[in-house]
């Protein structure tokens, strides 16, 4: 078993890989995001943290804005800046399609009735209720 694991390169823990990879913000996070189904190693769902992962493995994760292929280069050895752990993955992930993304004003606006009411809104909302001293009475 000692030379099938040196042929196949050192093995880490998942969570510990996503840890020191900043891609996630702490190992209990990283644990949270393997137990949701949200980790795939070698198009195999994980659930388990323990999981180890090994330099060849491609990993797709499923995080809330888009989902990020990665292929592992390296076991990490601590969680160090983001120019060292650049190094320990190569990003296969798709460039986005400009025309899907959003403009900054359409970002930055949003559709009517959703989110908290604006102090307009909430004053129209103030004339309907009856009583209180908010209403000027």
């Amino acid at each position: 078993m000692g030379d099938k694991q040196s042929e196949s390169g050192p093995r880490q823990r998942i969570d510990k890989w996503l840890f020191f990879a900043r891609m996630a913000k702490s190992r209990s996070a990283a644990q949270t995001l393997i137990v949701s189904r949200k980790v795939a190693i070698n198009d195999v769902v994980v659930v388990q943290p323990s999981h180890a992962v090994r330099p060849g493995d491609r990993i797709v994760l499923a995080m809330p804005r888009r989902s990020l292929i990665l292929l592992v280069k390296l076991s990490g050895s601590r969680r160090g800046p983001y120019e060292e752990a650049r190094l320990l993955y190569e990003d296969l992930t798709p460039p986005e399609d400009p025309e899907k993304r959003l403009t900054a004003f359409e970002q930055a606006t949003r559709e009517p009735g959703s989110g908290r009411p604006t102090k307009r809104e909430r004053r129209e909302i103030d004339r309907l209720m009856p009583g209180g001293d908010w209403d000027g009475e």
